[in-house]
């Protein structure tokens, strides 16, 4: 399946900007001017959008991140606000025109091939997900969900995924298509990000998204047992908050279920672990910065850390026993992360939303985007074995191709190294690396 239409619209800004940059060179040449004023031309113009392409990113917390009532859990995404984004500014280099910042009218995140690229799936989202389906847990109602979903796939070619064709599906923690929670815009905004994102990654996967009555632990959780109940063998959940010592019960009455892909962002206040991605039961997915590179890869990655107060989340956890497939030694109990996915809002990825904001087209990051990419290449690997824990599989993989692993960056200060600090192997911040292919997702 096509995962990017062959005339898109980027494709024919830059064929527009190319074409009207020809003319007017021939027209200076035509008066005896071209070659002295066409170069200076070039030269004031690569100076213009250096200086302009240098403008830093901006974001801020997206209003789920504070909890509404005391007891609720935060949603781990943020919305970039202003500046010149990773994919803006590798537009403009191509482009050979000056960058312009950001509005609704376009995208300036990352897309779907992009992001298949940079992990490795472009062969696997075209051929694999079919008859699988994803279940994105959030909280309270996004009215605009289905219809979002579809602006967004439109836009890059994906086919469509809508109720009346099975594809798509929305219900509240209990099952009901038609009693469902209050509708609230900070949370329509995580929801966006996380259909969006189990999209871009495995585009012929069915979606189920799940809304849970409020951001309590125990409606998120039933959330999640209703996810596995309807059929979902791949469940995102990008939401957290501290440890406490009930994790364990909640351990065993939401996550251990066998057979079933279960991942959970890693937080976004930098150092420190958070539940449920404390959950020995779940894939704990950390963040990075996603960069292009010359390499053969074409990609390169490191910790997202943006202060000691923001970035991927990572730690020993004070309550969950250590799965027995992590065989790290300095922590005695569960280690986050186990892999990793882009989530550095300047690096963001392209997400449509129109519930509660101007309906358009934002750039997201936090680990909330790398949960639901998670969840997607657990779905283009094939369902797991009805008895197996999937969080085991990258473990199987570690230090192979199968990974791509991130050895630079930290999102803090710790006494154990690894557990803040980015390095060969294993390390806290980005677990075993992030995805190369689905090799390393599969039991």
């Amino acid at each position: 399946m096509r995962t990017t239409p062959p005339n898109t619209p980027a494709t024919r800004r830059r064929w527009t900007r190319t074409a009207s940059a020809a003319v007017a060179t021939a027209a200076l040449v035509f008066a005896g001017l071209g070659t002295a004023a066409a170069q200076a031309s070039a030269t004031t113009e690569a100076t213009t959008a250096a200086k302009t392409t240098s403008s830093k990113v901006t974001w801020s917390a997206t209003p789920c991140a504070t909890p509404k009532k005391k007891g609720e859990l935060a949603c781990n995404s943020l919305r970039v606000t202003g500046g010149l984004t990773a994919f803006q500014k590798r537009e403009a280099t191509e482009d050979g025109v000056t960058p312009k910042a950001a509005d609704a009218s376009t995208p300036s995140g990352y897309g779907p091939s992009d992001l298949q690229s940079a992990y490795g799936l472009t062969s696997a989202a075209s051929s694999k997900g079919s008859g699988e389906t994803i279940a994105i847990v959030d909280a309270y109602d996004d009215p605009n969900a289905e219809a979002d979903l579809a602006k967004y796939r439109s836009y890059y070619g994906l086919t469509s995924c809508t109720t009346a064709n099975g594809c798509f599906k929305k219900v509240s923690q209990t099952g009901s298509t038609t009693s469902l929670p209050t509708a609230d815009s900070g949370w329509a905004e995580e929801i966006s990000l996380d259909l969006d994102m189990a999209s871009a990654t495995c585009p012929n996967c069915s979606i189920t998204l799940v809304e849970a009555t409020s951001a309590s632990m125990a409606n998120l959780g039933t959330a999640v047992n209703e996810a596995v109940k309807l059929g979902a063998k791949f469940v995102s959940n990008s939401y957290g908050g501290s440890e406490s010592s009930t994790d364990t019960s909640y351990d065993s009455s939401y996550f251990n279920h066998p057979g079933v892909a279960i991942t959970v962002s890693a937080g976004d206040s930098a150092y420190g672990a958070e539940y449920p991605a404390a959950s020995k039961y779940v894939t704990s997915v950390g963040g990075t910065k996603l960069s292009t590179s010359s390499t053969t890869r074409g990609w390169t990655e490191s910790v997202w850390k943006t202060s000691t107060t923001e970035g991927t989340g990572s730690g020993c956890s004070k309550y969950d026993a250590k799965p027995s497939w992590q065989t790290d030694t300095g922590c005695t109990k569960r280690m986050i992360s186990d892999v990793s996915a882009v989530a550095d809002p300047a690096t963001g990825v392209s997400v449509y939303d129109s519930y509660g904001v101007t309906a358009g087209w934002y750039t997201f990051g936090g680990t909330s985007a790398s949960s639901p990419i998670i969840a997607a290449v657990y779905a283009l690997a094939g369902t797991p074995s009805s008895s197996s824990y999937p969080a085991q599989f990258p473990y199987k993989a570690a230090g192979t191709s199968a990974l791509n692993d991130v050895t630079s960056g930290n999102n803090g200060s710790c006494s154990t190294s690894y557990f803040c600090t980015a390095g060969s192997g294993y390390d806290g911040p980005t677990g075993l690396g992030t995805p190369e292919g689905t090799g390393a997702f599969t039991g």
